[in-house]
């Protein structure tokens, strides 16, 4: 995996990976609803042989809430199909302590769901537990949050779902799990074991439940599917339909690149071009990204994909050589703008 530049690939990604472990909120749907043509996407990726993974770091809902959902939206999905961080945090604690151990835990449905589904036994934080594990859930009393906390603080181990600092809601972005773990680990003073992205365990979870012997990857966020399924050490397809705008994409650092880059799902139907550098310019598809000055300047004529890639390229060099993101104030001129959104 390059940490560099985009790497080539001469044939469909459907063609050369056998699962796409597919993150869901930014990459499948946005809020409740699907990413548009999402459905079409997939079922071409389906027709051509690749297998379909959805990958969650939300641990409220279970795997049949989610492919309810899933399958509501037009991309036809079973419970075996989803792996939430609640699943991988319920593997941990089995791997660790046993099954049928004591667990104190605070969370939703979908995490007491995992937990019994995994043949744990479901017990008061303050109950003597073999263990706290913890994940979001909006409903969750102020007092059992203490409980936990006092019990880490005791020295019970302690296992997080995820660490995701917000999450996506109907009234705006609220804070998620990750503000809980953080409560707790200051007046504990200590850090939990975290399953979900970019932690190894939710993406070992899904190979293993996926049966994937070249699994793909994809996602929307830089931060956590793309430095997560390098942490497993999977190759990588980041889509530009959710979080990760241009701002983002010219400061990923080398643990968030990917290994590929499109603006959508279409990316897992096509070969991917390699960008090329020569004299201090990085071109693919028609376009050239260059730094001059420390600002990085695009020009020619090409499809929107290879704009961003190139635009990649450039800027990730430029970062590598100078020990700084490269200035895009006057990247956007006005015959690429549409390609820039």
């Amino acid at each position: 995996m390059s940490t560099t530049t985009l790497v080539r690939r001469e044939q469909p990604l459907c063609s050369d990976y056998d699962v796409a472990m597919l993150d869901l909120d930014g990459v499948v749907y946005i809020g409740g609803a699907p990413v548009e043509h999402v459905d079409r996407h997939l079922a071409q990726v389906r027709q051509a042989g690749m297998r379909l993974a959805f990958i969650t770091n939300n641990a409220a809902r279970s795997p049949q809430e989610v492919a309810a959902h899933l399958s509501g939206l037009g991309v036809p999905a079973s419970a075996a199909d989803v792996v939430t961080s609640a699943q991988a945090a319920a593997g941990m604690a089995v791997a660790r302590f046993g099954t049928g151990a004591r667990i104190g835990w605070v969370g939703g449905p979908g995490l007491e769901w995992a937990l019994l589904d995994a043949g744990l036994v479901l017990t008061d934080p303050d109950d003597d537990p073999a263990a706290i594990v913890t994940g979001y859930g909006p409903e969750v009393p102020w007092s059992r949050i203490m409980r936990a906390a006092v019990a880490v603080r005791d020295g019970v181990p302690w296992i997080a779902s995820n660490t995701d600092a917000t999450i996506p809601t109907p009234y705006g972005v609220a804070p998620g799990h990750g503000a809980l773990v953080d409560l707790i680990a200051v007046f504990a003073g200590v850090r939990p074991d975290v399953a979900g992205k970019p932690a190894r365990p939710l993406l070992d979870e899904t190979v293993q439940r996926a049966g994937a012997q070249r699994p793909l990857m994809v996602g929307d966020r830089l931060d956590t599917d793309i430095e997560g399924g390098r942490n497993a050490g999977l190759d990588t397809l980041l889509v530009l339909t959710g979080v990760t705008g241009l701002q983002e994409l010219v400061g990923a650092r080398p643990r968030e690149r990917p290994t590929y880059l499109s603006r959508g799902l279409d990316g897992l139907l096509t070969a991917h071009p390699g960008v090329e550098e020569s004299s201090g310019a990085w071109t693919v598809g028609g376009w050239s990204a260059r730094c001059v000055d420390g600002e990085l300047q695009v020009h020619g004529d090409g499809g929107g994909d290879d704009w961003w890639r190139a635009v990649a390229a450039g800027a990730w060099a430029y970062a590598d050589q100078a020990g700084q993101v490269v200035e895009i104030a006057r990247l956007v001129i006005p015959e690429v703008a549409a390609l820039a959104r």
